[in-house]
């Protein structure tokens, strides 16, 4: 297979969207993906650490022994998260902080609601067409995620499977988040109402997290998918 040779900055920059994407993930996994030697991995990771881009992610103790070194974990920083924000994100702070100094913070809450609405309205379809069961239509909202920049995953949890974790490394508009926790509640409100079931958010970027998480029970009996009230839908939220 021939890989394609990048400039030093746009491999840097690629290992650092993965590690935004998937992390926490080793050089090694890095490494298979990129088709590059673990080495080479290693020293471009050594220059996002240098910048500050990416630490190392701490873990508990592992319940089994392993011999040798345990292999280092990477998470994006704060300052590497936002290396990837769009630049308008300064321009949308200051227009939501005109519209609570100038309307109140109803009004606030009202354009994070529409926000959040529109991308319902824009999802809703392709998710439809996979009937009503939450997985499957996880699936569907993971893959519309990520084409909108959140670098969206999906992972099993609990025992049988008994539930999702739908992880966002990445979120355009996190800075903005961070200032309106509005924007976060009204799309976990949106989630629950795709999905059909009263999802948990777990961890937000905004917040600080590496990774924003969203908690999707499966095991539970489900409604009519697209249909909860806006009072229904934040259940299991408080």
């Amino acid at each position: 297979m021939t890989v394609v040779q990048e400039p030093e900055s746009g491999t840097r920059d690629t290992i650092l969207e993965l590690i935004v994407e998937r992390g926490p993930i080793t050089a090694a996994s890095l490494a298979k993906i990129l088709y590059l030697t673990p080495a080479a991995v290693r020293r471009h990771i050594g220059v996002l650490e240098e910048d500050s881009l990416i630490e190392v992610h701490e873990t508990g103790p592992s319940t089994k022994a392993r011999r040798g070194r345990p292999a280092r974990h990477y998470v994006a920083t704060k300052d590497g998260q936002l290396q990837l924000t769009n630049e308008y994100s300064e321009l949308a702070a200051h227009a939501l902080s005109f519209i609570r100094q100038s309307l109140g913070d109803d009004k606030v809450e009202k354009f994070a609601t529409e926000r959040s609405n529109e991308l319902e309205r824009r999802y809703s379809k392709d998710l439809n067409q996979v009937g009503e069961d939450p997985a499957a239509r996880a699936k569907v909202l993971v893959k519309k995620l990520s084409q909108d920049g959140y670098a969206a995953s999906l992972r099993s949890v609990g025992p049988r499977g008994m539930a999702l974790q739908l992880c966002q490394g990445h979120c355009p508009v996190q800075q903005v988040a961070g200032e309106f926790p509005e924007l976060c509640e009204a799309e976990t409100q949106a989630f629950s109402r795709l999905l059909g079931v009263h999802v948990q958010r777990l961890a937000t970027l905004a917040g600080g997290d590496h990774v924003c998480t969203t908690h999707i029970p499966l095991l539970i009996p489900s409604r009519s998918a697209g249909k909860p009230t806006r009072n229904n839908a934040t259940e299991g939220n408080q």
